[in-house]
């Protein structure tokens, strides 16, 4: 049972994460290394989302943070913070740990590490790619698992990064940001990488198997001192052939988050409406038809801490687990390397969560 958890960091995510376990009646205790942080939390990102403050949320700076005790903890600051945090929480050795997507940078300092000292400790990580894990993406999963004949699977995360800013308006763009460093886990690939982390859960609920080879463009931008992708288009073939296709931008206004799986004769897609907040899924073919599950963004969290609450008591296997997170990561990495080299890049999972695991190739190869 679930009654105490940690969170670090004071930002969006944080609140989102704070207000969940609230409505799930957890205790909270939020740590920033910030002080303005904490109170920007209390005083305004809080009170403004969810209409007041809740005096049962504890705030700590990060030095004065409490150690041990804690059920869970979760892990919502920058992604080049991550994996330090992750090692030192591992020693709390609590039930879980949640880490904020993506859940390091594209070297991949420290993946292997963490996934090993997790599993020496027996603690359970996982990754907070919560459209995994919603209603829509479930019934998503049951349509595509009755397409036979599967030709081919495109996802796409197109938002303009305003929504971010809008969120965070103590931040003047993204050179004030770990979003506008790609080396830090920003940028189109890391900052949208729901995308490719859809992707994969598909691939994988369809038995394609993991992502095996990729041929990416990435879109650098040098402004401002900030140097980030602001569109990544990644070429994705997997173990048993699946080829598809994934695009991430922050530059696209209206947003669109949409996926589609492509059969012979039927199609099942994906649609995440920003207004009025639903997910969509539409079926094509013998019998066609749509769902639409409306939600609101705080339900997205809770959804997820719903998930999380089960897999634990029940320790069945997570569509959100670290493996699923850091096999997100290896694209990640792949499709800077790909961009970079102007070739494709094939991932060897025998060599684990390392830059050892990235092989570049000719580009006949995809």
């Amino acid at each position: 049972m679930v009654t105490k958890v940690k969170i670090f960091g004071g930002g969006s995510i944080g609140n989102h994460l704070s207000n969940a376990a609230r409505a799930k009646g957890w205790d909270v205790a939020l740590c920033d290394i910030d002080p303005k942080a904490l109170e920007r939390t209390r005083r305004e990102i809080y009170p403004g989302r969810y209409g007041s403050w809740d005096n049962a949320i504890e705030l700590f700076t990060a030095d004065k943070a409490p150690q041990g005790g804690h059920d869970w903890i979760f892990i919502g600051t920058p992604p080049d913070s991550h994996i330090q945090l992750a090692l030192a929480a591992v020693e709390e050795r609590p039930k879980a740990i949640l880490i904020e997507k993506p859940c390091a940078t594209p070297d991949l300092a420290g993946c292997q590490e963490l996934y090993e000292k997790a599993a020496n400790n027996g603690v359970r990580i996982f990754v907070g790619y919560d459209h995994v894990v919603s209603h829509g993406t479930i019934r998503f999963m049951e349509l595509a698992q009755k397409i036979d004949d599967v030709r081919t699977l495109d996802v796409s995360f197109r938002e303009h990064w305003q929504g971010i800013f809008n969120a965070h308006p103590w931040l003047a763009g993204p050179a004030d940001t770990y979003l506008g460093y790609w080396r830090r886990g920003g940028g189109a690939c890391g900052e949208h990488s729901h995308a490719l982390n859809l992707w994969q859960h598909i691939a994988n609920g369809i038995d394609a198997g993991r992502v095996r080879e990729v041929f990416a463009t990435l879109d650098y931008v040098k402004k401002g001192g900030a140097e980030y992708d602001r569109l990544a288009l990644l070429n994705l073939r997997t173990e048993n052939g699946l080829v598809g296709r994934v695009v991430q931008d922050v530059v696209t206004h209206p947003p669109l988050k949409w996926a589609r799986l492509q059969g012979s004769n039927e199609a099942v897609e994906w649609e995440c409406r920003s207004s009025p907040y639903s997910d969509v899924v539409r079926s094509f073919g013998h019998q066609n038809s749509e769902h639409v599950f409306n939600k609101t963004r705080p339900e997205d969290f809770i959804q997820e801490l719903n998930h999380l609450e089960r897999v634990v008591k029940d320790g069945s296997d997570s569509s959100i687990s670290i493996e699923r997170g850091l096999d997100s990561m290896l694209v990640i990495a792949a499709a800077h390397m790909s961009a970079q080299r102007r070739c494709a890049v094939t991932i060897d999972y025998s060599k684990g969560y390392s830059g050892a695991a990235l092989l570049p190739a000719l580009m006949t190869s995809i």
